[in-house]
Order: structure tokens, then sequence, then C-alpha cells
């Protein structure tokens, strides 16, 4: 394996005072060392299966929720890490394994950061267990909040909550899309409308449990990559929850909606918070898609010959492989940084996050795009894993805000203008 490069940002000297280094601590390599094992030992040699199935990898994830890779303890673990590198560590490696299965492990993740991020202590003891199940019963969690009409505009979107008194619950009505996990989802995190003349400040997000009445998958979706993860659409139709299940709180919620409505700041959208905070951690999955399409695609330079010697001796293709490591290498920083400052407490002044996310998708594509090219006619083949690699990148440049809605932050971000 390729180490993750700059092997912490954080050494302390003799006086207390804090010095630089890119070099992790023992444990964070010792975590490294564990995931990318299980990546090449249990993800890698069934990830084409999975692919061509096209179905959630049930068996990958009781074997990750057997060794603590996939549950909250683990979860937290990789969380608690004050330096904030262990999550996307752990990214990095299970997604050089395989995407679509790193996402099935990895995707209940998002709805559990807006439990942690947005959730009472009540509801976080409650809901984040019910999120990942047992070991002898793994279940998954989905965040529903993209629509057929509202994606990168949440502003757009149509899915509303409206509160009962009669009763003392929420009522919600609406379509989600693209929903990782939606629909076999044990618990599934609702963005919905509660004020629709707040536009986005008007949103909330609700907890809501499978055997809910009123909420149902809606088609399955046939993806392009990540084949492995599930994707499909929810219904909501008068769907019926407790009041309590609003994250927060409905006391919470009712004095953030009057503050809005008096004119003053709210402490932001409840989807945008979630995106924010989870958006160094899908760099990091897309560096390991990269890291895996260079690996290879060095490798099989190597050995490859065409007229009596290796490709790689062909400049373009060396320089092609330097470009790839140079960009990969350049990404993982980005993520590093990002991770890091969230972690400590920086603000994203100029959108750290953003460029994060930017730069490791489109990086991810490039690098899916080159090892196909070199690999030629091989590449192009399911017979060796590029073209799946090139496959899985895409989406990296498209969800949790598409290349465009990235730059679009980063330069509303450095410019202090409301750029569109």
């Amino acid at each position: 394996m390729e180490a993750s490069t700059f092997d912490t940002m954080a050494a302390d000297t003799a006086d207390g005072q804090p010095t630089f280094t890119l070099e992790l601590n023992q444990d964070q390599k010792d975590i490294r060392d564990w995931v990318h094992g299980f990546a090449e030992g249990v993800v890698r040699p069934a990830a084409a299966e999975w692919d061509e199935r096209e179905e959630t990898p049930w068996p990958i994830i009781q074997e990750a929720a057997k060794i603590g890779l996939y549950g909250f303890e683990g979860l937290a673990q990789f969380f608690a890490d004050p330096t904030g590198l262990t999550l996307p560590v752990v990214n990095e490696e299970l997604f050089w394994g395989d995407a679509g299965i790193g996402m099935a492990i990895m995707g209940t993740g998002l709805a559990v950061a807006a439990i942690f991020g947005q959730g009472t202590p009540e509801q976080m003891g409650e809901w984040i267990p019910r999120c990942f199940g047992s070991v002898e019963e793994p279940k998954v969690a989905a965040f529903c909040s993209s629509e057929p009409d509202a994606g990168s505009d949440v502003s757009a979107m149509r899915t509303g909550a409206k509160y009962d008194a009669t009763t003392d619950e929420w009522v919600l009505n609406g379509q989600k899309a693209w929903a990782t996990n939606g629909g076999i989802a044990d618990v599934h995190v609702i963005i919905a409308s509660v004020d629709r003349e707040l536009g986005a400040r008007g949103h909330a997000a609700f907890l809501v449990p499978i055997e809910a009445a009123g909420i149902e998958q809606g088609a399955k979706v046939k993806k392009h990559g990540l084949r492995a993860s599930h994707t499909s659409d929810v219904h909501l139709d008068d769907c019926r929850i407790p009041a309590a299940d609003v994250l927060g709180g409905k006391e919470k919620l009712d004095e953030r909606l009057a503050r809005v409505r008096e004119g003053k700041k709210s402490s932001g959208q409840a989807a945008m918070q979630t995106f924010e905070a989870s958006r160094p951690t899908v760099g990091a999955q897309a560096v390991g898609i990269a890291r895996a399409a260079y690996e290879y695609s060095l490798a099989y330079a190597k050995e490859r010959k065409q007229f009596g010697r290796p490709i790689i001796d062909n400049q373009s293709i060396a320089f092609t492989l330097a470009d790839m490591k140079m960009e990969i290498d350049a990404a993982r920083l980005l993520v590093w940084r990002a991770a890091w400052m969230g972690r400590s407490g920086h603000r994203f002044e100029n959108a750290e996050g953003s460029m994060s996310k930017l730069k490791a998708g489109e990086v991810a594509v490039m690098c899916g795009e080159r090892a196909i090219q070199i690999l030629g006619g091989n590449g192009y083949t399911r017979e060796f894993p590029v073209e799946r690699w090139a496959r899985d990148a895409k989406i990296y440049t498209i969800f949790e805000g598409t290349s465009e809605i990235q730059r679009l932050v980063i330069a509303r971000a450095i410019s202090g203008l409301r750029i569109r």
C-alpha cells in the first residue's frame, strides 16, 4: 500500500508550544493500517460482485460491524481525534478499497452527523444507536434532503411539515430523491419546510423511523457508479411522528423561527449545516478513489510493455502519472486542512470545506479517466477495475454540492458578495 503520505498537524514541544508536523501519530497510523487491511482483504475482493448486483452488501457491512468499523463506537472514536484527521484517513482507506461498498458502510454517517450536530442529548442517545443496529442485525440510516426539483437549490424544497396540536404530532408530506439508504434505513432524517415564507431558513430536520405510517420507498435509482450503495426516492404521505422528533426539539425550533420572523439571524439551514460539516470527509472518499486509480495505473505502466519496453518509459505516460500523484497529494492536503479547521473550531472564512470537496472530486474524476487511458483497451473493460473507479468518481463532482455550487460558495466567501 501507499501510505496516506503527509503521514499530524499537531505536536507539542517540551514547553507545550505547538509545532508543525505532517506526520500522523501512532494511533492514527494504526487505525489507517487496520482499515486498509479490511479494505484490501474484505472489500476489494467483493467489489466487482456487488457492483454488478447493484445491491446493498449486507454481509460486508456485518463484517465491518464485527471488527468495530461499522458502529457508533467506532465512528465516535474516529471523530474524537482532536486533530480531525482520523475520520478522513479512515474514509480514504475504505474508499481505496471500493467506493460503492465504502458508501454502503459510511452512508449512515451523514444522518448520524445531523443527529449529533443538531439533536438534543436525549435524541442522540435514542436515535444514533438505532442508525447502526447491532452486530447480529446491522441497520443503516438515511439523510434525505434532495428532491426532484430541489437539489443544489434547497430553497425550492417542497416537502412540508405541519404541526398538529390536537395530537401533538408533526405531519410530513412530500417526496425525497437521491437518498442514500432511502427506504431501507431504520432511521430517516428528513429535511422539510415548516414555514415556506422563510425559504431555506424555515427548514427543519425530522427523525422518521421506518415503522412510521406514511413513509415508504419510491423508485430505486440505477446508477452510473457507487452501485453497491442503495439510492432511492422516499415518499411521505401524511407521515406522522411525535412532536419531540424534530432535531433539537420543538421549543428550540419555535424560538429559531421566531428570531427569523423578527429579521434576526438564524443558526443556519438544517441541510447546509450537515453538508458543510461533511465536506472534508466526502473529499477524503474521493481521494481514496483517485489513489486507487493512480496506484493501479502506476503498477500497470511498469509491467505493460509496448515496442519492447515498459510503457512508463514514455514521457507521456510518466508525466501523466506524475500529475496524478501531485494532484492527489494536493487534494489530500486541502481535505486535511479543512478537517483540522472544522475539528479545532476555526471558521471556514474562505470556504475551505468547499475547496477540499471541489478539488478532491475533480481530481478523482481526472485520475479515473487517465487511468483508463493508460490501460488503453483494457481500461475500458470490466475485467480491470479502473473503469469502475472512473464511474464511481464522477458522483463526487455532483452530490453534496456540485462543483459549480462549490465554486459559487468559494466565490461568495472570498468576495463577500452575493454572486449568482
